[in-house]
């Protein structure tokens, strides 16, 4: 009689461990959820060169700031001044104020920029662009 009660409780014992991993099994791996790019931004860049060529690439970019998503894009270069970062290289065409007589000028939306590129917040569907500039 004691074997019988003992192999009853093993018994139950193992249908409620089943029964719980069924659950769990059935909670957790039934959906797998897919990865979202929350972070993705997408905006216009324009390059006009100092010949007034003008180029338009759109740009996709996990980054925070303007800046950034274009130096990961190879889109900009330039050292770091008392003021932020002086860019100097934009699509590959360097201009430096002091050899050149030009600069580059950062536009947000047809806009002179308020602040750098690497202070400014991308904004998904806004226009930035850098034009060459006396």
């Amino acid at each position: 009689m004691k074997n019988a009660k003992k192999t009853r409780m093993r018994f139950a014992s193992l249908i409620a461990v089943v029964l719980i991993a069924a659950m769990v099994l059935t909670a957790c791996g039934g959906k797998t959820e897919e990865p979202t790019n929350t972070g993705m931004k997408s905006f216009t860049f324009t390059v006009v060169d100092p010949d007034g060529n003008t180029k338009t690439l759109e740009i996709q970019s996990e980054a925070k700031t303007v800046g950034e998503a274009l130096m990961a894009e190879g889109l900009i270069e330039g050292e770091e001044g008392p003021y932020g970062l002086y860019v100097k290289t934009v699509d590959g065409i360097t201009l430096d104020y002091e050899t050149h007589g030009m600069y580059w000028a950062f536009y947000v939306n047809g806009e002179y920029g308020m602040s750098g590129c690497e202070l400014t917040d991308i904004v998904d569907g806004t226009e930035y662009a850098f034009k060459a500039e006396k």
